[in-house]
């Protein structure tokens, strides 16, 4: 019925497909264009990158998520907490002060890095400030849509995991969470959205840290 309207008004499937996937403007109220990196800040983020420092904490806390959905919260390594949120599955990734704000930060970063590199773009980057009495509170959010190429004139658009959301949350300066979740466009010229544990594999799955890895976190702290 849906479809069938856009196609009377003088739409096809596949303009409603890409408007859907385009990117969006304007941020929603309250919400302002986040700062991109600056070239220092993207070097340091390459070389840590580069050195692989990531290992520290991504296979840890894949393994602490996989223990908690086996209804284990283990005390030892990361905090991890699932998301539960209607129609989006997800996971909380607390931050822990020995990891150093600029490494949270560019782990941050890394994981919208990976999601784009599975073939999604970033709709969105944006963040907004909240004030109350003593509390300083700063969410930064990224919004990832599967590319609009993957929809064909005839057939269902892929939507992969569906839309990926990728949120950092800080408090009086300090990092708390990485909100990593994802939820389906249900429509029925789409593929059925993978599930949230592959895309978790995908992007966190990573052998355990070297000797030289773990040498380089604190040289990022």
């Amino acid at each position: 019925m849906f479809f069938a309207y856009l196609s009377l008004v003088g739409f096809s499937v596949l303009d409603f497909l890409q408007q859907l996937f385009a990117r969006r403007r304007a941020p929603a109220p309250g919400w302002q264009p986040a700062a991109e990196p600056t070239p220092a800040q993207a070097q340091a983020h390459a070389a840590w990158r580069a050195g692989r420092v990531y290992r520290n904490w991504l296979g840890p806390y894949y393994k602490a998520y996989h223990l908690l959905k086996g209804g284990i919260a283990s005390r030892r390594g990361p905090r991890v907490e699932l998301l539960r949120e209607e129609n989006r599955q997800g996971a909380l990734f607390f931050y822990d002060p020995s990891m150093g704000l600029a490494n949270f930060e560019h782990l941050y970063q890394l994981l919208g890095e990976r999601v784009a590199e599975l073939g999604y773009h970033r709709a969105c980057h944006d963040q907004r400030q909240r004030q109350q009495a003593s509390l300083h509170e700063l969410t930064v959010k990224q919004l990832f849509k599967p590319q609009p190429t993957d929809c064909a004139h005839s057939g269902r658009c892929n939507q992969r995991f569906g839309l990926v959301h990728l949120d950092l949350v800080l408090v009086n300066g300090q990092p708390l969470f990485i909100r990593f979740s994802t939820n389906p466009v249900r429509e029925a010229h789409f593929t059925s959205p993978q599930p949230f544990e592959s895309l978790l594999q995908a992007v966190f799955d990573e052998p355990i840290a070297t000797p030289s890895e773990r040498a380089q976190r604190k040289a990022f702290r």
